[in-house]
């Protein structure tokens, strides 16, 4: 799996201490959750975007804020509801009587790190102007389009309870996410150490960055280069085909699932330290890349079978490349 010769080596050497030292700096905050972070790492490094399903009080809105401080870049925050307007997400134009111009006003969505707390309780157009947001990275006001930051990165929020009234994400749009992924209650030792911690002031206050946006982005950059072999994109379309003709899935994987997949595997490699994937990458982030972009059958369903089994099993039966 290492990179062939002739091939330009990417320079890694300062970009996997930066990445660990984000994740270390994550920790101090969020207790017991090593791998939360790392997923929520790998989805920034990947220039993708990360839907969080868990009920409240488990730390999402602490999770895009230490992240965001950790990169010492802005962050911003959405509260979702059925009467939120698309122009309170993207920004508005309005007309200054004192110049006799319009001045654009940017919304929440110009920043950085944009959590986007209980997405679901909106109505579909508001969904679709962030999603199209994260999809394009510019946002268009009155015929002038703008550029959003970089790096940028959505955390958008759905409480698995309390559905009523609600406008579930239609598959399309759940498909914009790079990964979904569940936080979980902590750990008895875990939870004393976050009444220790929080119950005496805002740990958050006191966290120092590791680094800044810059460094995110070169990191962003040269991670694009880590090395592929053929035999692996070949596993990866193997995999995402695969849901597309299992018995119990009505709608599989698209060509754009096997595209986050390989970016999430090359930001896995890198932080590991490693400037090739390997077929272990593509396996430990296949379930968090791909399972919200199935849909199962009605039959499946009413069964009590899983999106999750349905990957387990893909997994199990498409053979790894060995060479």
């Amino acid at each position: 799996m290492s990179i062939t010769e002739g091939q330009t080596r990417p320079d890694l050497s300062t970009v996997a201490p930066t990445l660990v030292a984000i994740e270390d700096n994550v920790q101090q905050v969020i207790a017991g959750k090593p791998e939360v972070i790392r997923l929520a790492i790998i989805a920034l490094l990947a220039e993708g975007h990360l839907l969080v399903e868990d009920v409240p009080g488990v730390g999402k809105t602490l999770l895009a804020r230490a992240l965001a401080r950790s990169i010492d870049c802005t962050a911003s925050r959405v509260q979702f509801t059925p009467d939120l307007l698309p122009s309170d997400v993207t920004g508005i134009t309005v007309y200054s009587p004192d110049t006799g111009r319009f001045t654009f006003r940017p919304g929440p969505i110009f920043a950085n790190i944009v959590l986007g707390d209980e997405i679901n309780r909106a109505g579909p157009k508001t969904q679709s102007a962030l999603l199209e947001a994260m999809e394009e990275r510019t946002v268009t006001i009155d015929g002038v389009t703008h550029e959003l930051a970089r790096p940028f990165m959505v955390i958008a929020t759905q409480n698995p309870i309390e559905l009523e009234g609600t406008y579930p994400l239609p598959e399309a749009q759940r498909d914009r996410f790079l990964m979904r992924i569940s936080i979980g209650y902590p750990h008895q030792d875990d939870e004393l150490e976050i009444l220790r911690t929080h119950g005496r002031g805002d740990p958050l206050g006191r966290l120092a960055p590791a680094c800044d946006a810059e460094t995110v982005i070169t990191a962003i950059d040269r991670i694009r280069e880590v090395h592929v072999s053929e035999s692996l994109e070949r596993y990866v379309i193997a995999l995402c085909r695969a849901t597309r003709v299992h018995p119990e899935v009505e709608l599989g994987a698209s060509p754009r699932a096997s595209l986050s997949l390989l970016r999430a595997s090359r930001a896995e490699a890198a932080i590991s330290g490693r400037d090739y994937v390997i077929p272990d990458d593509v396996k430990r982030l296949a379930p968090h890349v791909l399972s919200h972009r199935l849909i199962l059958s009605p039959d499946s369903e009413l069964a009590g079978h899983t999106t999750g089994a349905v990957i387990a099993d893909v997994l199990d039966g498409v053979p790894a490349p060995t060479d």
